[in-house]
């Protein structure tokens, strides 16, 4: 397989464009298999290569700072991270020239990987898939927006190895290669800062399945209308494979009764008592728990192997996530959370949410869905930050049917502690659901969750 790769790299001079941890994973891969003097890094921040804790070749050119776009052309091949917007390239580089570190893997090991997207849920489902696959066989590895570059487990894969890989938007914008289970969970409002409209977000979700062959399955939320819209224009001859909270299937999964999901699969039909499980609550995991038996049937996990692992799994940090009770109230961690449906998601499935956290950097997210749901919800203490927050806050305010419900805006969270200890009620929850991105306050939402963590057990 790495000969694959060698080739595509032949004789070609390869820029890095973004030196974040996946630009890091491909500089240490393809440095392998090319002279120093053919690799330039190309970044923004002007002083991230000292600080990338990294031993970079001193052959290897260097483009840092505002001008960093600036080379593009001259080099055959540039490998762009996946947070890098291809509206900013326009005019700046051929576009054939761009590929990405999620190409490159999925051409060189795309029939041995089971990619997973959607809007929401993407970890939990990528996270509880890898947990089944693990306890019938140990040769599974988790990689992708999940935290881990493909890049830097090519090493521990062999022919028999199973990848499954968390594949977001971004990811998948610049593919020309396609899985062998593409799983498309859900599409909502999101990253609109990086796309020109909502229909080129949604194109690259659904670009997962658009190179499929006629041996490859796409496993689909039958209840998203968006989704299945979409399928049905690819027009790709692959197996389909779907499963539905609302109505029973002819072929795939559904719910029969509460706590008992049905799947009927190449003429036989098998049932999943899920009712015992110690993790995955509310109905939005009823649905990722759906796409996770999909997929373990489709590669043959018997039955009572995928129903004992689904029990078992124990769900993932930042993800609704209880931290524990502190002075008398119970915190609820659900940083990932950055889009106003999985917010409604966690106040609908913990119930007794009484001060809910909202807010961050704002990308314009279309939040009226949230602003309807709230006053009717019984949260009655409603803290937010950041633009998205005071964008939210307003809207609330502009709405005019508020009843009992106290509004605070904080300028960072250390503000968090006195609001939470005076208003919040004894036996009730605290849940940090911000409906917004963390990036303008946090480095990512795992540090916002973790900053969460320690005001909760300081208090």
């Amino acid at each position: 397989m790495i000969g694959k790769l060698v080739e595509i790299l032949k004789n070609k001079k390869v820029l890095i464009l973004g030196f974040g941890k996946e630009g890091i994973s491909t500089y240490r891969l393809i440095s392998k298999y090319i002279p120093a003097s053919q690799i330039a890094i190309a970044d923004q921040n002007e002083n991230l290569v000292e600080t990338a804790n990294l031993e970079i070749d001193p052959d290897v050119k260097s483009y840092l700072g505002k001008a960093y776009l600036e080379k593009l052309n001259e080099y055959d091949l540039v490998i762009k991270a996946p947070g890098i917007s291809k509206k900013i390239l326009k005019n700046k580089a051929d576009e054939n020239k761009i590929i990405s570190q999620t190409d490159l893997f999925l051409k060189l090991f795309s029939n041995q990987v089971i990619g997973i997207t959607g809007t929401k849920g993407k970890s939990t489902t990528a996270s509880l898939i890898k947990h089944i696959l693990s306890t019938h066989s140990k040769n599974i590895v988790l990689v992708g927006n999940i935290g881990v570059p493909p890049f830097d487990i090519v090493d521990d894969i062999d022919d028999n190895t199973w990848i499954v890989f968390e594949l977001s938007s971004h990811q998948l914008q610049d593919v020309s290669n396609s899985p062998f289970i593409a799983v498309v969970l859900n599409l909502f409002e999101e990253h609109l800062d990086h796309y020109d409209d909502l229909n080129a977000y949604h194109q690259a979700k659904i670009n997962i399945a658009l190179y499929q062959k006629v041996n490859d399955f796409i496993v689909i939320n039958e209840d998203d209308p968006i989704i299945k819209k979409l399928v049905d224009r690819l027009n790709v001859d692959c197996n389909r494979l779907s499963y539905s909270l609302q109505k029973n299937l002819s072929k795939g999964a559904f719910v029969e009764k509460d706590g008992i999901i049905k799947i009927l699969y190449l003429g036989q039909e098998s049932l999943f008592d899920v009712s015992k499980r110690i993790s995955l609550v509310g109905d939005h995991n009823v649905m990722n728990i759906m796409a996770a038996i999909c997929v373990s049937k489709i590669v043959k996990v018997p039955d009572a192997t995928i129903l004992a692992a689904i029990n078992s799994f124990s769900g993932l940090k930042h993800r609704l996530e209880y931290l524990g009770k502190f002075e008398g109230i119970h915190f609820y961690n659900d940083s990932i959370a950055t889009i106003p449906e999985a917010t409604i998601s966690a106040i609908k499935t913990l119930k007794k949410v009484d001060t809910l956290i909202l807010g961050g950097k704002d990308r314009g997210i279309d939040y009226k869905s949230l602003i309807n749901f709230l006053p009717d919800s019984k949260v009655n203490n409603l803290i937010f930050s950041g633009d998205a927050g005071k964008r939210m806050m307003n809207d609330l305010k502009s709405a005019g049917y508020l009843k009992s419900q106290k509004l605070f805006f904080i300028q960072n969270y250390n503000e968090l502690p006195e609001i939470i200890k005076q208003y919040t009620l004894l036996d009730y929850i605290c849940l940090l659901s911000p409906a917004a991105s963390s990036y303008d306050m946090f480095r990512n939402f795992e540090e916002r969750g973790d900053v969460f963590k320690k005001i909760a057990e300081n208090l």
